[in-house]
């Protein structure tokens, strides 16, 4: 696992694929097509977190899911969603960003050549060998079970400010949900 010098790494976008990461990697289909992703809970909760330090932007290769990706994470958390091929995102990401201020988190046979060429990578711990062994930082949750929210919190430890559960939430930031409501 590559370990660098995260105190020399200035993350500016948090860039994550969906399917195996927010969700559990499954897909149900009916015999109209895919019809269902499993997503987690708490995930939407950590990103919460994250708003105020970097951009967090979302990937899928997943074309004929997509619809049903965008009206999780577009409609209900308000991030932005790319249908980016898993083969040709690294070029997606030199053309979009300095791939050095990219954290990104991925799971899949292909995401070790982004890993490798970010400035800091994530895995889910149930992500393909390859993808584990080139990323930074391993979660212990599976993808589509918090691994999003464990990520989030590693993210502020490791370049911001730790979450302190202690401390009452923030004013200054927009949750999740509307609770409440």
């Amino acid at each position: 696992m590559p370990t660098p010098d995260s105190s020399r790494i200035v993350p500016r976008v948090f860039i994550l694929d969906v399917d195996g990461v927010m969700t559990t990697g499954q897909f149900f289909y009916t015999a109209e097509g895919k019809a269902m992703k499993v997503f987690g809970p708490d995930d939407h909760d950590g990103l919460s977190l994250l708003k105020p330090y970097l951009e967090i932007r979302f990937v899928t290769g997943d074309a004929k899911g997509f619809d049903i990706s965008r009206r999780r994470i577009v409609a209900d958390m308000k991030f932005q969603l790319d249908l980016v091929s898993t083969v040709k995102r690294l070029a997606w990401i030199a053309e979009h960003y300095d791939p050095r201020t990219v954290i990104y988190m991925g799971d899949g046979i292909f995401d070790h050549y982004v890993m490798r060429a970010v400035g800091y990578a994530i895995a889910p711990a149930n992500a393909d060998r390859n993808a584990k062994e080139s990323a930074n930082y391993v979660t212990e949750r599976l993808g589509g079970d918090r691994a999003v929210a464990e990520a989030s919190l590693h993210i502020l430890e490791t370049f911001f400010e730790a979450y302190d559960p202690e401390q009452a939430m923030r004013s200054d930031i927009s949750y999740s949900s509307s609770w409440g409501a």
